[in-house]
């Protein structure tokens, strides 16, 4: 049987989710570690290799879904936030009011459009965006204010700058969570995977090792040193400001951010949602 080809984020926030992957635990049967090859790479570019076909699965951007066709997504599964997030952030250097130019950071397809959603709909701005490489410096030298996703924006001295948290406008805008990322499938791969794999129970699986405290701590103590951030910092964001489950709420936040999206031309038309079924195993 083929193994199945994961790419993944190679960000903070998707530690916990790739535990299994990245662990092995002495007498635990480990199908997250003899089933898969995994690379590591941006957001979009996740996307952009599920859409050419040289992965399989991918924890992929909500705009991304829309459009790459036959994919499934893995339920329960999520980086979502139900508060501020801390890792999407609006830098400027004027109030709100007063900008007119953006610059994009676009290894994020959904961070990208939620900036345009924004814009549009909450503080009812005229912008003009432009893609850029997500150095702070450079984008405010030639820009009113910058989008920054990820590890960046968690290391961004906001003492210095005005700071708008894009989750927590958009849940003050809606109500609602926000959904940044979930796991899909190529329905094309499963043919050749392994017909007793519960690829479902496999990913949710890893998730909830990777939340367990003492697992936390490890991440928390890895990760400090190459943010220059606090280990309580990192455990806060991961515990507090991530929320991992895909769930009733969370995916009513992303429809709605679909349905946004495709009223102001920021994606296609909403797409609907195709799971892949968590009690089964991988085949079609």
């Amino acid at each position: 049987m083929k193994r199945l080809r994961i790419s993944a984020i190679s960000y903070l926030n998707t530690a916990p989710l790739m535990w299994d992957f990245e662990h092995l635990e002495e007498g635990r049967p480990n199908p997250a570690a003899s089933h898969f090859d995994i690379s590591y790479t941006v957001p979009s570019q996740c996307a952009a290799e599920l859409r050419q076909g040289s992965a399989d699965i991918g924890i992929i951007p909500a705009a991304a879904y829309a459009g790459i066709p036959d994919l499934a997504i893995l339920p329960g599964v999520a980086i979502a936030s139900r508060r501020a997030v801390r890792s999407i952030l609006l830098v400027s250097k004027r109030p709100l009011e007063e900008i007119q130019t953006v610059a994009l950071d676009t290894s994020s397809l959904t961070s990208v459009a939620l900036t345009r959603i924004l814009f549009a709909k909450l503080w009812k701005r005229k912008i003009s965006f432009t893609a850029a490489a997500p150095d702070l410096e450079n984008m405010l030298q030639q820009h009113d204010a910058a989008l920054l996703i990820g590890d960046p924006a968690l290391k961004v001295d906001r003492s210095r700058y005005l700071t708008y948290d894009l989750a927590e406008e958009w849940i003050r805008f809606t109500g609602k969570p926000f959904v940044f990322a979930f796991w899909a499938v190529r329905k094309a791969a499963l043919k050749d995977s392994e017909p007793s794999l519960d690829l479902a129970a496999v990913f949710q699986e890893s998730r909830d090792r990777g939340l367990r405290p003492d697992n936390l701590d490890q991440i928390a103590g890895d990760w400090a040193p190459k943010l220059g951030l606090s280990e309580s910092s990192i455990r806060s964001y991961l515990t507090e400001n991530i929320h991992y489950y895909l769930d009733e709420e969370c995916l009513g936040g992303l429809q709605l951010f679909y349905r946004y999206s495709a009223g102001i031309g920021a994606l296609p038309a909403a797409p609907e949602l195709h799971f892949l079924e968590a009690a089964k195993p991988a085949t079609l």
